[in-house]
């Protein structure tokens, strides 16, 4: 079993800049990020795997990065020049041998 926390989100106003961490309790070979907006299904934003190569959501390369830190089981999602469209609870995941185990979620609301 292997826990996953999100962290980072909050209330940000349109045009900054925002990093969510999500921490696993264990090694894991892919993680990845997805969102889910109000009233939308849940979409991919970026995923990475243990060796760093990424994979995006075409229409969020602009302004997504992705990236991790092995040594702690972290990864991050940087969003530039947030948009009210941004607005959505974000979920991390991480995969180790076929599982996938979810966080519970970090919100991100973009409002002026």
């Amino acid at each position: 079993q292997v826990q996953v926390v999100e962290s980072g989100g909050g209330f940000v106003q349109p045009g900054e800049s925002l990093t969510l961490s999500c921490t696993a309790s264990g090694n894991s070979n892919d993680m990845g990020w997805y969102r889910q907006a109000p009233g939308s299904g849940r979409e991919l934003v970026a995923e990475i795997s243990r060796l760093g190569n990424t994979n995006y959501d075409q229409s969020k390369k602009d302004r997504f990065s992705i990236s991790r830190v092995n040594a702690n089981n972290t990864v991050y999602l940087q969003i530039l020049a947030l948009k009210p469209d941004d607005t959505a609870v974000y979920y991390c995941y991480a995969n180790r041998d076929g599982q996938f185990y979810w966080g519970p979620g970090t919100r991100v609301v973009v409002s002026s």
